[in-house]
């Protein structure tokens, strides 16, 4: 991936993340403040309910008030209290007093009751006339506390109510009323309630959970709600149950998140209102998440909106700053490869005088300075080699001269002192001459041979055919008599295929390895030849047992002229790997001291010069030569 791109990426992911982690934040947020709020208005609507329930409470107090100091009640309880006989004969003539009271005093429920909670008449069960009601423990403690729940049984059903009672006189022959009104839908209608919120009741008439003992006011009909049907609540209601106090729930009526709804369970108990007294009732007190749910899809929407434009807007501006950042880069990396391909003249603009802009001046420095290091050092190796050339030429040439001069200066003493022996000394010197200026041919040769190094002339060949020509050219002096003998082993990879290369020139550079091989173990050893493809090229070793080499030689090597035998010119190593440069490859030696030398040669298969030649060229037309 280009720099440009990561940079891109870079970008992206930041505003990517950046708004995401805000649009989390805000619903985060959101719902927090959601649920603190949800949490107060609940609190709100039970206190609303408690003052409703209080309200109504007082109201029925007052009105169970009102109905015991009437005269019609007194006079009641007077006249029971005067009998001592048959209470329920002296009270049947109050058989529908009761009612009429209970109609007068808008009350759901009226009943009076003696001293024992015989009833004496009943507003809402006329034939419990003469029954002891079993439904309060004690009259003479609930006469004159507030109001309460009560559970009462009518005739065909049971029904919840808010209760008060009230005694008439004291002792044992007081006379007792029991007035309250319904808990049920009419009540629950009457709460003032928010749009977004609504109260449901459950009475709990039995241990299982009853659909029917659910009051919802804001059913119609005939009490059923199909999109929310009342099973939904049972989870909640067994939790109140079982736990035995208040518990909260979400209700998920459909798919939709904005139909769900938060309900805040409260049991209802009766009169004593502690943990030990019976559950009557829940109250359900629900909250609408349905804004919450909406102002979250219109966050979210926003947030994908947002984000969607900020990644594009990343993108755009990102691909600009990009663009002006890795531009000059680009540039820098293309010139650096322009000088590493040896254009040392390349040169890059300079926009601006930011960091990038001071980085292109100094690489036009640093260029500008290796071009006159590199004129420099060229000079200075010109003159180095010139030195050098001159330096071998009189080594060279001052060993035969000092021969030469002897021996003239032995025919000049002869023709001057022997005349008579003049003969004899000229044909002997003579002899000498003719070596010497021999010898200074040959030098004079070899030098001039470095000098006009032939250009290779490719062909198609077989390597594996050159080095088993080599070997048979010097198969004679490697088992030679008067020396050690020095053994010859091919490890020759015959998959290695054609290359295109000067076969000549490929042949007297390996003869010039193996040749300095074989001086290399002068006591005898073991010479190995080897082929094999490496990652497509054609690697060749000749590899020795002779003495070896140190880390200086190793670098020295194939410098010319350098040479550690003591009749050599140091220039054969010099021309193999001219011959190998010629032929686009390297050649390279490890060698460590009394283990041996390897020279490896690592040649390319020539493509390029392949395709040129005609498929049935042979590999043996070259005339190229040298000699090392």
């Amino acid at each position: 991936m280009s720099f440009r791109r990561k940079l891109l990426a870079v970008f992206a992911l930041t505003v990517f993340l950046s708004v995401g982690a805000v649009s989390w934040l805000v619903l985060a947020l959101t719902r927090n403040a959601f649920e603190k709020t949800e949490d107060q208005r609940t609190a709100a609507l039970v206190t609303h309910f408690q003052r409703e329930f209080s309200r109504h409470g007082e109201d029925v107090a007052r009105q169970v008030g009102a109905i015991a100091a009437s005269d019609a009640v007194n006079r009641m309880a007077t006249a029971l209290h005067g009998t001592s006989s048959d209470t329920t004969a002296d009270s049947a003539e109050y058989f529908e007093l009761a009612k009429s009271m209970a109609e007068a005093h808008q009350l759901d429920f009226l009943e009076f009751l003696n001293g024992h909670g015989t009833i004496i008449s009943s507003a809402q069960w006329p034939a419990k006339f003469g029954y002891a009601d079993t439904g309060f423990e004690s009259l003479s403690a609930l006469s004159g506390q507030s109001a309460f729940l009560k559970r009462e049984e009518l005739q065909d059903s049971t029904a919840l109510g808010l209760f008060a009672v009230q005694a008439i006189g004291e002792s044992e022959h007081a006379v007792y009323v029991s007035g309250g009104r319904r808990l049920d839908k009419n009540f629950l209608s009457g709460l003032d309630l928010p749009a977004d919120m609504r109260v449901l009741l459950y009475q709990n008439r039995s241990d299982h959970f009853s659909p029917a003992s659910l009051l919802d006011p804001s059913a119609t009909g005939n009490g059923v709600d199909a999109a929310r049907p009342a099973e939904k609540f049972a989870p909640l209601i067994e939790a109140v149950r079982h736990h035995n106090q208040e518990t909260t729930g979400i209700l998920a009526w459909s798919s939709d998140p904005a139909d769900e709804e938060v309900f805040h369970a409260i049991p209802l108990r009766g009169a004593g209102k502690s943990k030990d007294d019976p559950l009557l009732a829940i109250l359900l007190v629900g909250n609408s998440r349905r804004s919450y749910a909406e102002l979250k899809r219109r966050i979210r929407a926003s947030g994908l909106l947002v984000g969607g434009g900020g990644i594009l807007l990343a993108i755009l501006l990102s691909s600009w700053a990009a663009g002006r950042v890795t531009r000059p880069v680009e540039q820098l990396a293309r010139a650096a490869q322009n000088v590493a391909s040896g254009h040392w003249d390349t040169r890059v603009e300079i926009h601006g005088s930011d960091e990038v802009a001071q980085l292109a001046e100094s690489f036009n420095r640093m260029t500008e300075e290796l071009l006159a290091q590199r004129e420099r050092l060229v000079q200075t190796e010109r003159v180095a080699a010139w030195r050098e050339l001159a330096r071998r030429l009189a080594h060279e040439l001052k060993n035969p001269l000092f021969p030469l001069q002897l021996t003239v200066e032995n025919l000049m003493r002869a023709r001057t002192h022997s005349p008579e022996q003049f003969d004899e000394v000229f044909r002997e010197s003579a002899t000498t001459l003719l070596a010497e200026i021999s010898n200074l041919k040959s030098v004079i040769g070899r030098f001039s041979e470095f000098s006009k190094m032939p250009h290779p002339q490719f062909e198609r060949l077989q390597v594996n055919e050159i080095l088993r020509g080599v070997v048979k050219l010097f198969q004679a002096q490697l088992q030679a008599p008067g020396r050690e003998p020095i053994s010859c082993r091919l490890e020759l990879d015959e998959n290695l295929g054609t290359i295109a290369a000067d076969p000549d020139l490929l042949h007297r550079a390996l003869s010039n390895l193996v040749l300095n091989a074989m001086d290399a173990m002068p006591k005898g050893g073991r010479l190995t030849l080897r082929t094999r493809r490496d990652d497509g090229k054609v690697m060749i070793e000749v590899a020795d047992t002779g003495s070896g080499l140190t880390s200086e030689e190793c670098e020295r090597i194939f410098t010319p002229y350098y040479t550690s035998k003591q009749y050599g010119t140091g220039l054969g190593l010099a021309i193999v790997q001219s011959v190998v440069s010629d032929h686009g490859g390297r050649i390279s030696v490890r060698s460590e001291p009394g283990r041996g030398t390897t020279l490896v040669i690592e040649l390319s298969d020539n493509l390029e010069a392949l395709q040129k030649l005609p498929a049935a060229q042979n590999a043996g037309d070259n005339a190229g030569q040298f000699s090392g």
